[in-house]
């Protein structure tokens, strides 16, 4: 087994189905600015939403100097958006305002939420035989955080790090390496498990650690460019559990790199043609 099993979460753990495009969506979130001093109508709240977004992420994007950041890739905390709203109407906006509001859009936005068939028990199981469980998600904290308490998840992991908490995300080294480091994982004893060839699997190759892909229904077409260690290509999360449970398969993936990292094995689960 490995010490340490690194998960995403929308699309890996739990499925997870949005609509930020709905017109009921604006327009209540426009009666809430409203009935708080900032009056907006659903169109003008909508279209200063993804200015201030791309205003926020742009300013990060120029503030990331430095070589050593040229491949960083920012992700803004849209609660500062959601203040930022208030404040373009010079309405004060403390940051407890700002989280709720942001909670109210997601909730609003949120058309379905739950963990897969299998996750709980996997990662119960993981803990029981001494594994150290992870959380690497590109998310917003005030979306997210309140999502893992309502899937019952929020206890499952021994750390957890999302994307607008620190400024970066998935797949650059920098995110990765902030959760190595700040848990002191080694990579050769780490895998990470996501439904995203490009920010999940990239980013595992890009550090030297296992990988497993998991194609779900929203996972984007993989274009085959990152080999995973790993691959479940039906969203079974009972072949999760065989792989990740497997002293044999885990055992042999680990031996197998440590003398040369170019013999690693793939392991195919469950073709989505069969």
């Amino acid at each position: 087994m490995y010490d340490n099993y690194i998960f995403d979460l929308y699309g890996t753990l739990a499925d997870i189905r949005t609509n930020e495009e709905k017109p009921y969506l604006w327009r209540k979130m426009s009666e809430l600015y409203t009935s708080l001093g900032a009056a907006y109508t659903a169109s003008g709240l909508r279209s200063g939403f993804r200015r201030l977004e791309r205003e926020y992420a742009g300013r990060m994007g120029g503030g990331a100097g430095g070589a050593e950041q040229e491949d960083l890739l920012v992700e803004p905390d849209l609660t500062e958006v959601f203040r930022g709203l208030f404040l373009e109407k010079a309405v004060a906006c403390d940051r407890e305002t700002a989280r709720m509001t942001a909670i109210f859009f997601r909730a609003l936005s949120r058309q379905m939420l739950r963990v897969y068939d299998g996750v709980k028990e996997t990662l119960g199981e993981l803990r029981r035989r001494g594994g150290r469980l992870y959380l690497l998600s590109n998310a917003q904290s005030d979306f997210t955080r309140p999502e893992l308490e309502l899937l019952g998840l929020a206890d499952c992991f021994d750390g957890i790090l999302i994307s607008s908490e620190e400024g970066c995300k998935k797949p650059c080294a920098a995110f990765f390496t902030r959760l190595l480091e700040r848990y002191g994982l080694d990579p050769a004893r780490s895998i990470m498990v996501g439904n995203d060839e490009f920010s999940d699997i990239a980013g595992a190759v890009g550090m030297g650690m296992d990988s497993l892909y998991l194609h779900t229904a929203t996972s984007p077409q993989p274009q085959g460019k990152y080999r995973p260690t790993y691959r479940v290509m039906d969203g079974d999360w009972g072949k999760v559990a065989d792989i990740l449970l497997s002293e044999k398969h885990t055992a042999a993936c680990v031996d197998a790199k440590r003398p040369d990292r170019q013999h690693r094995r793939d392991v195919l689960v469950g073709d989505m043609r069969n």
